[in-house]
Formats: structure tokens, C-alpha cells, sequence
């Protein structure tokens, strides 16, 4: 199977690594798993939800980590991120050049709420450490779930995010928006605009995601190793002046659109309705000329 969306997060660390490279930090040997999940009689998993470790990378060592989208939809716990945090740390500690961090969430579990919410500030604040050490730190997304809620946070903080068509990336998912705001807000059950608005093509014209690739294992890998390579490293005033205009920029253009499409034809795609019918090769020709600059 080469497809990276109907993979595990095992799998995908088997394929997008160099062959048998990867050494598992805590695995589920070590029994590690969710001191509050148990408490609630709700299920636990031994590596809590995510993979983390070191691998080689066309022949480079990086770290990796992997949400398991299979288990809560990858949803962060006290745990799960400690892990995440740790692996961060490490990367600054043994001075590793990159971290890829395999996102897929929904955000944080309800079940460990409060002990969910310190986790992932806690992430944030290691991506951007790890950053400022020189230490850079790739999201990549494409899974089922999505990267939604505190995880969209983290993957915007990282140097470089690479995204499939079938990935989607945003603060809020459609079912909390339709719940919070209702369904004259967001549908969350029209597909179509789900993904128009919170997919990898809309967030690569939007400046959000600096590549997107086909959901193949082989083109997240080569994209990785790209973005390992070519992003810059260090986090610095001028690149968050450079986010912050494009941002304003944002804002100004398009804050009075409801819809995609209105923003895909104001940045001067001459069809936007055939975008989602082009293949990532194709979109890739159409976008780039078009797209907001972005980090």
C-alpha cells in the first residue's frame, strides 16, 4: 500500500524512512499509557496514540513523530504530548537537524480536557524552542482526521508544512463550527465545501502549507526531504513580520468572502470550480503563480 491517508501511523513510518532505520522511543513495551483514560473505563493504547523516535532520512538522522489517527482520532493527552514534548527537547539536546512531526487530530481529548489543553501549549512552546535552537521541524499531513484544533496550532508553528489534497489543516473542525455557530454557518456534512475550505489546496493557495503532493508515501517522502532541506531553520523577527503582513494581507482581500471559491478566482485562478478535479501535479502549475507567498 502506498496510499499515506489509509495508512497507520506505524506504517507510515516504515515507508516515508529509510528502511528499518527507525529506533521507537518508548514503545509499547514500556506500558506507558494515559494515567486519567483508565480512571473513566475508557480505552488506553500502550504507546498512547502517537510513535516517536529516530530515523534516517535519505541517509540523514532526524527524529519522528506519528499520531495514530486510529485511536481517539489522535486526540492529545497529558501522555501524548509529553511524548511529543520529550522528542523536541531531545532533537535541541543531541542537536538532530530535523523533526518530522506526522500530524493527525482532532485536537484534545475531552477525556483529559484541562491535562490536554497544558499538553499542547507545552508542544507549541518546544516547536518554537527547537526552532530558535536551529532545529527544523516539518509537519506533514494527509491522514483521515485532519490537523484540527490545538495540533492546527502546533503545524503553523512549525518551519514547514506538507499537505495532500485529501489533508485538511484548520483551527476548528466542521462539526464544531456547525455545533457552535449551526448549520447556516457550516455544513459540515456538505464534503465538498469541507474540503474547499480546510484542504490541502486551499491552504497552499492561502500561503498555509509551503508543498502539496498526491497521498503517496513516496511523494511525502521526497517533499520531506526537500522541506528538511531547503526551510530555513531559525525562527527570527523578520519571517513573523513576513507572516504577520501576509496574514493582514489576507484579511483585506478576502474577509468579506464566504466561500473558496470567491477567494481562488480573487487570486486570479481562472477556474476555480475545476480546481478540486485537478490531480496535485496539474494544481501545483495552475496555484503557484497565484498563491500567497506565506513563509
Amino acid at each position: 500500500m502506498n496510499s499515506y491517508l489509509e495508512s497507520t501511523a506505524r506504517e507510515r513510518i516504515e515507508r516515508l524512512f529509510d528502511p528499518g532505520s527507525f529506533v521507537e522511543f518508548l514503545p509499547p513495551a514500556s506500558r506507558v499509557i494515559s494515567p486519567h483514560l483508565g480512571q473513566l473505563d475508557a480505552a488506553v493504547a500502550f504507546d498512547d496514540g502517537v510513535v516517536v523516535g529516530r530515523a534516517f532520512l535519505d541517509g540523514e538522522t532526524v527524529f519522528a513523530a506519528a499520531q495514530e489517527g486510529g485511536f481517539m482520532g489522535g486526540a492529545v493527552g497529558e501522555v501524548h504530548g509529553a511524548k511529543l514534548v520529550g522528542l523536541l527537547r531531545r532533537a535541541v539536546t543531541e542537536k538532530i537537524g530535523a523533526v518530522l512531526l506526522l500530524l493527525e487530530s482532532g485536537g484534545v481529548r475531552l477525556h483529559e480536557a484541562n491535562a490536554g489543553l497544558i499538553a499542547v501549549s507545552e508542544v507549541m512552546r518546544a516547536v518554537l524552542d527547537a526552532r530558535a535552537a536551529g532545529v527544523a521541524v516539518v509537519t506533514l499531513a494527509g491522514g483521515s482526521n485532519g490537523v484540527f484544533g490545538g495540533m492546527g496550532i502546533v503545524a503553523r508553528c512549525t518551519n514547514a508544512i506538507v499537505m495532500s489534497e485529501e489533508g485538511r489543516l484548520a483551527m476548528s473542525g466542521p462539526e464544531v463550527i456547525e455545533t457552535a455557530s449551526g448549520v447556516e454557518e457550516f455544513d459540515s456534512r456538505d464534503r465538498a465545501l469541507v474540503w474547499r475550505t480546510t484542504g490541502g489546496k486551499h491552504r497552499y493557495l492561502l500561503g498555509d502549507c509551503q508543498a502539496i503532493v498526491s497521498d503517496s508515501v513516496a511523494e511525502f517522502r521526497q517533499a520531506a526531504i526537500a522541506a528538511c532541506r531547503a526551510q530555513p531553520t531559525f525562527l527570527c523577527l523578520a519571517e513573523l513580520d513576513q507572516e504577520q503582513a501576509m496574514l493582514g494581507e489576507r484579511i483585506e482581500r478576502f474577509g468579506a468572502m464566504s466561500d473558496p471559491l470567491e477567494i481562488w478566482a480573487a487570486l486570479g485562478v481562472e477556474q476555480p470550480a475545476a480546481i478540486p478535479m485537478l490531480d496535485a501535479a496539474q494544481f501545483v502549475a495552475v496555484a503557484s503563480p497565484r498563491r500567497l507567498g506565506g513563509r
